[in-house]
């Protein structure tokens, strides 16, 4: 099975060799039909602390680094411009 793919935006790189990636999922309701927005937080595994808050990331499913990290950073898409 192949392994699963997101692409989201860092949300916080506060810790070390870690980030916390959120994905925007749209998905219609079940009784009505609305296109709903749901957010989810991922944690994701950074070895080089590369990525800065507000970039545009890939993530894909690994083993698990810890007990709430069970991605790692694939690549980075787009890079927030830093003043």
């Amino acid at each position: 099975m192949p392994k699963k793919e997101k692409v989201g935006t860092v949300v916080s790189n506060k810790m070390d060799k870690t980030i916390v990636v959120a994905v925007a999922e749209k998905h219609p309701h079940a009784k009505y039909g609305k296109i709903q927005n749901k957010t989810v937080k991922f944690k994701a595994h950074d070895a080089s602390n590369e990525c800065h808050q507000g970039d545009l990331v890939k993530i894909v499913e690994s083993a698990p680094y810890s007990k709430d990290k069970t991605w790692r950073l694939a690549a980075v898409l787009d890079r927030v411009q830093e003043v």
